[in-house]
């Protein structure tokens, strides 16, 4: 088996950018909730749980929630990365429901992000 170098790993992450991303779906808004064990541990369920009620309340149809599993920032959990079609996404930490529903609110449907809850917006690489 051959080794992959950077340049090979650079040209699978531009080859894969469509895949990935709002930009080329139907969706506006992708709420993701890290549900590794930590996040689960921390109230991740909970998170969860916010969200599809306020999804369902809102009745859009532009909006996809999702989970994946840990981030690898336990300490920050539970999360959610919150991704807005022509917006860099937003990594939110030490959530709550309240919190949730305030990011839904403000960010979501209003597309201010909460500056207060947010770890880091934009890209988590530096090439």
């Amino acid at each position: 088996m051959t080794k992959l170098k950077i340049e090979d790993l650079k040209k699978i992450k531009e080859s894969m950018k469509g895949t990935v991303n709002l930009r080329q779906g139907e969706y506006r808004v992708k709420i993701t909730v890290h549900m590794g064990t930590c996040g689960i541990a921390a109230g991740a369920r909970t998170i969860m749980n916010a969200f599809l009620d306020k999804v369902e309340k809102s009745e859009a149809t532009d909006i996809i929630l999702t989970a994946s599993g840990c981030a690898g920032l336990c300490n920050h959990e539970p999360m959610i990365t919150l991704e807005v079609k022509g917006s860099a996404p937003v990594k939110y930490v030490k959530l709550d429901a309240n919190k949730a529903v305030r990011i839904f609110d403000e960010h979501v449907l209003g597309g201010n992000p909460v500056a207060d809850y947010a770890l880091s917006i934009g890209s988590e690489t530096t090439y």
